[in-house]
Order: structure tokens, then C-alpha cells, then sequence
């Protein structure tokens, strides 16, 4: 009997602590956006917003490029990064997406850009730019031609308060090396 009761009561704290995991996951892209501005106002940066999703290989490419040694200190210390799930697909919309994030991506700029698509933006929610940039108003995506790379660097130098000339030249760098190969 006492086993039973260990066992019932494992799994009503593990089912408890997805139910806490899936709702942390599911916020409502205004709150995040709310947390984003807080803690950007705070720390005098500006939002770099992303909107992504599970099946995008540029959202993970671009998210590995971010997460690197070699750059993420440069990401962290010159902007609040900020992830919105969207355009997921079949059982990952209930699971993965944030709701509001696609009205959110569409009021930016970002109804007919694939993914990943960025936007930067300032502690009172105003939009400074976005990855809408290359000719016909085109997304960047995952910058990984000349020209994407050489658009994205504007981007940063633009939406960075401070943001130094070493570090854009690293970021510059670390984008060239791995950029796709032809």
C-alpha cells in the first residue's frame, strides 16, 4: 500500500511539473514582449526579437551561430534576445507555438518573411528595423551570402546601443566562416 501511494504520488508531481513546463513554454507572446522591454529598459539594450520554429534548420543554425562561444557574449551584452515560436506545424502548434506570436510577427513586417525573421526593437515596443532588407523587401533568413552578411551587419551596428566596431568585425567573421557552402 505505502508503495502504491509513493508511486501515485511520483506521478501526480511528474504529470504537476509537465503541466508547468508546457505552460512556461506556451506564454503569450505579449508577455514575453512585456519581460523583453522590462528587462532591456533596465539594462539599456534594445530587443533582438526572433521568431522561429522547431522545423526551421536556418532558425537552429542562426541559433547555434548566437550561442557560440565566440558570439555570445558579444548577443548578450549589446541586446535582449527574445525568441517567439511561430508557424509550427500539425501537434507542434498546440505544443511549441506562442500564442499571439504570429499576429505579432505580422504587425512587424513579418507576414510573408520564412524563418528565421528578426526584429529589433527599442524599450517602448517601437520597431528600429527588421530582416525585411534585402531587394524586393526580402528576409535576410540566416544570413549566409556576401550580401546577407554584409545587410545583417548594418543591422546590429543600427539597432545596437552599444555595439563596438571589434565586435561587429567578430560577428562579421564568425559569419563568413560558416557560411553555407555553394
Amino acid at each position: 500500500m505505502f508503495r502504491k501511494v509513493i508511486v501515485a504520488s511520483a506521478l501526480f508531481f511528474f504529470s504537476l511539473s509537465l503541466a508547468s513546463a508546457q505552460e512556461a513554454k506556451l506564454l503569450h507572446a505579449d508577455k514575453i514582449l512585456t519581460a523583453a522591454y522590462k528587462e532591456a529598459k533596465s539594462s539599456q539594450k534594445n530587443v533582438f526579437l526572433i521568431f522561429h520554429a522547431s522545423w526551421c534548420s536556418w532558425c537552429r543554425k542562426l541559433e547555434k551561430a548566437i550561442q557560440s562561444e565566440e558570439l555570445k557574449k558579444i548577443f548578450e551584452e549589446n541586446f535582449v534576445i527574445t525568441h517567439l515560436d511561430v508557424l509550427e506545424r500539425g501537434d507542434k502548434i498546440a505544443a511549441l507555438e506562442n500564442p499571439g506570436g504570429k499576429e505579432i510577427m505580422e504587425k512587424l513586417g513579418g507576414e510573408k518573411s520564412g524563418l528565421p525573421f528578426y526584429v529589433w526593437i527599442n524599450t517602448k515596443g517601437e520597431k528600429l528595423a527588421n530582416s525585411n532588407v534585402m531587394p524586393g523587401n526580402s528576409n535576410i533568413g540566416y544570413p549566409g551570402s556576401p550580401e546577407e552578411i554584409e545587410a545583417f551587419g548594418k543591422l546590429l551596428k543600427s539597432s545596437s546601443k552599444h555595439l563596438t566596431d571589434k565586435q561587429l568585425e567578430t560577428v562579421l567573421d564568425y559569419l563568413k566562416r560558416n557560411a553555407p557552402k555553394p
